[in-house]
């Protein structure tokens, strides 16, 4: 790599954007060069060798998560039917339009059903492409049609081969972030090794194929490389303008294909607008990543039909607002330490109330409502809203939204990835208060730039950048489990960048004083390459043992169920169930449900909550009634539901249904003293008794150990008059 220099400011001039290097003697010496100014041989071995290195352990976690999918569900084997099965809950409904495409007669035909869909919801045509974000699912769909590869490769193997290509990104992403912060490919060969041993605390995409997380965030590891490398000091404007634009690509990418997009750029907007207060950031450097934000968001909505919920993101309206004020306050960076930090203080004030203003001001225009059980979430999380909201127990409730548990920092510590990392973060974090505090201070003496080169504290902009990164985004885990795989991975950037690089070993070596050229090279190659030899050692046979064995998808009752409905019920039929189980029928059988996993619409989550009265303690009447409404023909009902014991009480969803209603919950312990006895037996125990008026509005149809399906019963003229209020 190139060598590192210190850079001159000159007076007069806006201090630069952070320091690179702690002290001279850290600073790489300058290799040989060609007379044409090309680098030298070694230079370039050390390229190719390296690039050799990111592609092939990219190529490795594919085949890797690869294999553990075919052995534990020796999905070569099964039939199509068991393969479409295993796309639990939501992936399912995804991969549902991925086939639906391909099944129509022509490209423009199967747009057209998915912009004019009237099955994924009954009695409604909505349009997918501009509620879901399957633009993926699209493309690959025309891009099979396109290419000669029917003959040889099935649809589905098509799928789910480009999602595990798409951990082959996300490691050389991790790989070429670590290669740019410690100018040492052995970081990225460490980051790329402990990212495949953390595999599950890193990644689930080998159960979890068509979840929007496993296409996104190798995107979002790209977009992070991108900016480490915008960020490098002494990167010349040509190479800054191409580098934004892989910047905005994959931004583009991040953001078209997860709904979550606008809340992890929020999280990324916090950072760049940390280190622009900070000063490690330019004012070119600021505007310019938000700028790629805001253009990535703004294109997917265009994309998806001018989709509301972007417009109405607190991304968006935050970025506004730090614009705009920053554009007005051109002093804030003048004056002593105390005026300079009383000065950040109320520049954050404006530009958080400017944002809320701004986002509830849009929200009420555009009437909307899609993301609100998020932030009821959020509340009640944090015990600031109603824990009885239906929407937002369904989420409390669930394991992957809850608190991070301590047994994944077991897990790290044992591939001895935790250790590293924690000493790198500490001594980072330490570092980066001393800068700012010395940014702060030196600005207001109003000191030239030059003399700020001279400190003994210093921190590059790119490794400032990735540190508030991991700082931010640990805090986002910690709250969710479910956000921990936007964290882990670039802990073994981290992790990596402390081993290699020069910043954290620097320190280590001053407190020993032996702070020289040759020990400082000596411990970056030597402790890396033991720290692999030893991950080899304890590891390798491991994997092995684990890609050996073998297991088989078992689902008798499910694939009884599916082939019963494609082969006893309309095509038209509809049916409703839990949204689970109903994403499923889609995919296997093309029936029309009432409700689906996609929660990002306030008329589906109202929806929802009525369909799932099957397992509350409603009358059949009720039922009968709230379910032809939409229109079903058919429900499923589980008893993994009705007498669910996977939650304890209070987060089973009969209980979240019974104190949505303000009924007391089933089972011993305590009750609020509002909730009252429901005057009625709980819907999917009741209707088994085959009495009136069970009998007389429903009619079972299908029954196996796991499911019993029932045919609503059209009602007369008569009976309905007389049930009507």
């Amino acid at each position: 790599m190139t060598a590192v220099r210190q850079r001159k400011g000159s007076k007069g001039k806006e201090p630069g954007p952070g320091i690179q290097n702690l002290k001279p003697e850290c600073v790489a010496e300058p290799r040989e060069r060609f007379p044409t100014g090309g680098f030298s041989w070694w230079t370039i071995l050390c390229l190719i060798s390296g690039s050799i290195v990111g592609v092939s352990l990219g190529l490795l976690c594919c085949i890797y998560v690869a294999t553990l999918h075919e052995n534990d569900l020796w999905f070569s084997n099964i039939k199509e039917v068991e393969r479409e099965i295993s796309f639990r809950t939501e992936c399912g409904l995804y991969y549902s339009y991925y086939k639906q495409m391909l099944k129509a007669p022509t490209i423009q035909q199967g747009l057209y059903e998915l912009t004019h869909d009237n099955t994924t919801e009954s009695k409604r045509t909505i349009n997918i492409l501009q509620r879901m974000n399957i633009y993926q699912e699209v493309f690959l769909s025309i891009l099979y049609r396109i290419l000669p590869i029917q003959t040889y490769l099935e649809p589905i193997y098509f799928y789910i081969y480009t999602v595990f290509a798409l951990q082959t990104v996300y490691v050389i992403a991790l790989f070429i972030t670590s290669w740019l912060l410690s100018d040492s490919w052995l970081a990225g060969a460490l980051s790329g090794v402990w990212y495949i041993l953390n595999r599950v605390d890193t990644t689930r995409v080998e159960f979890t194929i068509s979840l929007r997380e496993n296409w996104s965030i190798p995107f979002f590891a790209l977009q992070v490389a991108a900016i480490t490398c915008y960020l490098r000091p002494k990167l010349k404007p040509i190479h800054q303008r191409v580098v934004l634009w892989l910047v905005f690509v994959s931004t583009f990418c991040f953001c078209l294909t997860w709904q979550f997009n606008q809340f992890v750029l929020l999280v990324q907007a916090l950072i760049i607008y940390t280190l622009d207060c900070l000063d490690f950031l330019t004012a070119e450097q600021v505007v310019s990543l938000y700028l790629m934000q805001v253009s990535s968001l703004l294109l997917v909505w265009l994309l998806q039909f001018c989709n509301s919920m972007i417009l109405g993101s607190l991304v968006l309206s935050f970025i506004v607002s730090a614009l705009f004020i920053k554009h007005f306050q051109t002093g804030l960076k003048m004056g002593g330490f105390v005026i300079r930090v009383g000065k950040l203080a109320l520049h954050t004030l404006l530009v958080l109330a400017l944002t809320f203003t701004i986002n509830y001001s849009a929200k009420k225009v555009l009437q909307l409502k899609s993301d609100e059980h998020i932030f009821k979430f959020i509340k009640a999380k944090f015990g600031f809203g109603a824990t009885r909201d239906f929407d937002a127990s369904l989420y409390l409730c669930e394991e992957a939204f809850g608190l991070l548990p301590l047994d994944t920092f077991e897990r790290l510590a044992g591939t001895v990835l935790l250790y590293p990392y924690l000493c790198t973060l500490s001594v980072l974090f330490i570092l980066l208060l001393l800068v700012a505090l010395s940014n702060l201070s030196l600005n207001g003496l109003g000191q030239a730039s030059g003399e700020k080169e001279d400190r003994t504290f210093k921190m590059r902009p790119d490794v400032a950048y990735n540190l508030m990164h991991t700082v931010f985004f640990g805090l986002l885990a910690f709250s969710t489990m479910r956000m921990k795989y936007l964290w882990t991975g670039h802990m073994c950037t981290i992790a990596a960048f402390g081993v290699c690089g020069k910043e954290v070993w620097a320190l280590y070596l001053r407190v020993l004083h032996c702070n020289t050229k040759t020990a400082m090279r000596l411990i970056r190659y030597s402790v890396p390459i033991v720290i692999l030899a030893f991950l080899y050692y304890k590891f390798w046979p491991r994997l092995m043992e684990e890609i050996s064995e073998l297991r088989e998808f078992y689902d008798p009752d499910t694939v009884e169920l599916m082939e019963w409905i494609r082969l006893k019920t309309p095509k038209r039929a509809v049916f409703a169930g839990s949204m689970q189980l109903l994403a499923g029928i889609k995919l296997c059988t093309g029936r029309v449900l009432t409700n689906h996993p996609h929660y990002e619409d306030q008329a589906l989550r109202e929806r929802t909550r009525q369909v799932y009265q099957i397992y509350a303690r409603q009358s059949a009447e009720e039922v009968h009634k709230v379910l032809g409404s939409v229109g079903t023909d058919y429900i499923v009902l589980e008893d993994s539901i009705c007498y669910e014991r996977r939650h304890s009480r209070g987060c089973r969803l009969r209980d979240l249904l019974d104190l949505a209603n303000g009924h007391i919950m089933d089972g011993p312990g305590e009750n609020d003293p509002d909730l009252i006895p429901a005057s009625h037996p709980r819907f999917c125990e009741g209707i088994k008794t085959d009495m009136p008026p069970y009998s007389t509005l429903f009619t079972r149809v299908f029954k196996n150990k796991t499911f019993n399906v029932y045919k609503l019963k059209k009602l007369k003229k008569k009976h309905k008059a007389a049930s009507s209020p």
